[in-house]
């Protein structure tokens, strides 16, 4: 089981932020999708126009962030596609396909540079692990002029978000940092799951792919966004 350095776990307000973290952190993992990268609405509005082309109910971002969860095929199946008609290949690949057309129009998170400069000014190294593709995830944080603020750029060799857990445990491995000086940083249920498995920290952030109810649930600490993080780091800087 997880132990937090923590007293409990809440969703707290920016007046608690500085009970999060502790200068004992010597590493950050951050996830990439809704958490440094702002593409929920994306993957809201491509899901939105597939699931129309097919006659299904559609998607709100409410019951996108209810509904999605990994592995993301079970969440195929939640929004009611029914495999033994169209296979998981088929609309998974399509969703993939339609999302690389138009990942040029996502961007950063608005705290996104700020906080990655915060982080690096205290000292901490950094690297990202995701369910992204890999060789996309390189070229895409290379393109947004944030790869080399990174250790290790992490993303899986495959569509369907499998395998994070392994990455994370082979990359925990490889470092020089104890798992309780490490802090992952996240915006979904399965950020927590996978912070649980490495037997780290996990922080959440409730505005990307899970929202705060569902977050909450799951036990990890919350802040509000990017924003309260780096207050935090300028407190404790100044303190």
């Amino acid at each position: 089981m997880l132990k937090f350095r923590l007293s409990g776990w809440r969703p707290l307000t920016l007046s608690t932020d500085a009970e999060i973290l502790d200068q004992n952190y010597k590493h950050i993992i951050w996830d990439w999708n809704g958490t440094l990268l702002d593409d929920a609405w994306l993957c809201v509005d491509i899901m939105d126009g597939m699931l129309a082309k097919r006659g299904m109910k559609r998607l709100t971002l409410e019951r996108y962030q209810r509904l999605f969860d990994f592995p993301v095929i079970d969440y195929y199946r939640r929004l009611g596609f029914d495999f033994k008609k169209e296979s998981f290949e088929v609309s998974g690949t399509e969703f993939i396909n339609i999302y690389e057309k138009r990942r040029g129009e996502v961007s950063l998170k608005e705290d996104a540079v700020a906080m990655i400069e915060r982080v690096r000014d205290m000292g901490m190294t950094q690297s990202l692990l995701s369910a992204y593709q890999q060789s996309t995830l390189e070229q895409l944080t290379a393109d947004l002029g944030i790869q080399h603020y990174f250790e290790r750029v992490i993303g899986l060799d495959n569509h369907y978000a499998f395998g994070k857990i392994e990455n994370g445990k082979m990359w925990l491995e490889e470092m020089t940092h104890d798992p309780q000086e490490v802090l992952l940083i996240g915006d979904t249920v399965h950020d927590h799951v996978v912070a649980s498995e490495l037997n780290i920290d996990c922080l959440l952030i409730p505005s990307g792919h899970h929202s705060e109810e569902k977050l909450a649930r799951c036990g990890s600490p919350l802040v509000q966004s990017l924003s309260h993080i780096e207050n935090f780091i300028e407190k404790e800087v100044t303190a």
